[in-house]
C-alpha cells in the first residue's frame, strides 16, 4: 500500500465520514474546565477595571487639556479657523487643485477668446449690414418719412443723415420731458 502524507491542500473531496465528524464538533467551548472557567472570568475582570481606570485617566487629561487651551486663549472658534485655513492651504498646495486650477484658467482664457472673436464678428456683420443696399434704401425711405413729418409739423425741411435725425429725436424727446419740480401757487401759501 502506498503511503500518502495528508495536509491542508488534500487534493481529495471531503467523504460523508469526514463530514460526520465535523458536524459533531462542539463550538460551545463547553469542554473547558471549571478552573479554566475561573481563570477566564477572572482575566476578564481584570480587563473591565483597566479598562474602567483608562477611560477615567482620560477624562482627566481632557479635562487638563480644555483648561490649558482657555488660559492660551484658545477657543473653539479659533480652532476652526486656524484648522480652515490650514486644509485651505493644503488644499491649495494639492497637484489636483493646481491643475484644475490651470484647466479652469485655460478655459476661462479660450472662452474670453471665443467672445471677443464674436463680438468681432458681430460688430462686422451690422457694418456689412449697414453698407448693403436694403438697409441703404431703408434708411432713405426713413430720412424722407422723418423730413416729410418734421415739414407738416412746422419744423425745417433739413434731412440730414439718420445718425442726425436719431439724435435730434432723442434730443427733442429728452426736452419735452416734464420735471418733477411741482410748485403750484396754491401750494405755496400753506
Amino acid at each position: 500500500m502506498e503511503t500518502r502524507q495528508q495536509g491542508f491542500l488534500d487534493s481529495e473531496p471531503l467523504k460523508e465520514a469526514d463530514e460526520d465528524l465535523v458536524s459533531e464538533v462542539n463550538l460551545n467551548n463547553s469542554i473547558m474546565t471549571e478552573e479554566e472557567r475561573e481563570e477566564a472570568q477572572q482575566e476578564l475582570a481584570k480587563l473591565e477595571e483597566e479598562i474602567s481606570t483608562l477611560r477615567q485617566v482620560l477624562a482627566s487629561k481632557e479635562k487638563q487639556h480644555a483648561e490649558l487651551k482657555q488660559k492660551l486663549g484658545i477657543s473653539p472658534l479659533s480652532e476652526l479657523r486656524t484648522n480652515f485655513t490650514r486644509g485651505w492651504h493644503d488644499m491649495q498646495s494639492s497637484t489636483a487643485y493646481r491643475k484644475t486650477s490651470e484647466t479652469l484658467s485655460t478655459a476661462g482664457q479660450k472662452t474670453s477668446a471665443a467672445f471677443s472673436t464674436f463680438g468681432s464678428t458681430i460688430t462686422k456683420k451690422f457694418g456689412d449690414m449697414r453698407n448693403s443696399p436694403s438697409f441703404k434704401s431703408f434708411e432713405e425711405k426713413v430720412e424722407n418719412t422723418v423730413s416729410t413729418l418734421k415739414t407738416k409739423v412746422g419744423g425745417t425741411g433739413a434731412g440730414g443723415s439718420f445718425e442726425e435725425v436719431l439724435s435730434s429725436a432723442a434730443n427733442a424727446s429728452s426736452q419735452d420731458t416734464p420735471t418733477n419740480n411741482l410748485t403750484d401757487s396754491s401750494e405755496r401759501q400753506c
